[in-house]
């Protein structure tokens, strides 16, 4: 690849394209970033994603992380969302070795729009490729950063929304963090709970069942919000119940 400055200077320039002041503005205030904003819209940084990876067909692993750690040191959202967007096109070049690497830029990391994207699409697809990386996810949902935890949550969500995952699993990460008060693990814990919902209804009730007195009611809420109203009574019913 050429010299990394040169290349992020490149795609800094293919997003200014659609770019406007007034969108920079409005996505820092909306996600309370303290990042430079370039004003490029989504669809902007995937198409620019998209290119990069489509002219690059040689493209190695060390190139890959190379590049995300030199557009993750520009401080700029957009740069930084292009490095995701590029990591979840070739997320077939990641192995479990780099669980690392990932874990440090959701580290460095103060936006859910760049964790839940990493989370979901980059270390969720690595955990289905490669089943070990279950075993860092279990370790992560005890990590003393909450962007950590919320990330050994939410790369369960893809597999779990089709109707497949271990769900054990994701409920052994989840259950300790149900009493935790950052509202960013209680909305993912139902979150996901919510995604589960729509193939396999009866993980979720099940799970709600187990554990409605430790939820919190933003967790309740999310979890249930896509069952029958009955269903959702009957649990308000037992939360009071048991609470």
């Amino acid at each position: 690849m050429n010299d990394q400055t040169t290349v992020v200077a490149q795609l800094a320039e293919s997003l200014a394209g659609d770019a406007t002041a007034e969108r920079a503005e409005k996505e820092k205030q909306y996600l309370k970033s303290d990042l430079r904003f370039i004003g490029a819209s989504v669809p902007t940084v995937r198409r620019v994603a998209r290119t990069f990876v489509a002219d690059r067909p040689a493209l190695t692993v060390e190139d890959l992380k190379g590049l995300v750690e030199a557009l993750w040191n520009t401080h700029t959202h957009e740069l930084r969302s292009v490095g995701i967007a590029v990591l979840e096109l070739r997320s077939d070049l990641l192995r479990n070795s780099d669980v690392g690497s990932l874990k440090g830029l959701i580290d460095r990391s103060t936006t859910w729009a760049h964790v839940d994207w990493l989370a979901i699409k980059v270390v969720g697809a690595l955990a289905t490729r490669i089943p070990a990386v279950e075993t860092d996810m279990d370790e992560w949902s005890a990590d003393t950063n909450f962007w950590v935890r919320r990330s050994a949550l939410l790369a369960s969500h893809d597999r779990l929304a089709a109707g497949q995952g271990d769900f054990e699993r994701f409920e052994r990460r989840a259950v300790p963090m149900l009493q935790e008060r950052e509202f960013f693990i209680r909305k993912a814990i139902g979150w996901v709970l919510r995604s589960t919902c729509k193939k396999t209804p009866l993980r979720t009730i099940g799970f709600v069942e187990r554990h409605a007195a430790e939820m919190s009611a933003l967790t309740f809420r999310e979890a249930t919000r896509a069952l029958e109203p009955s269903q959702q009574q009957r649990l308000q019913r037992l939360r009071a119940k048991n609470r």
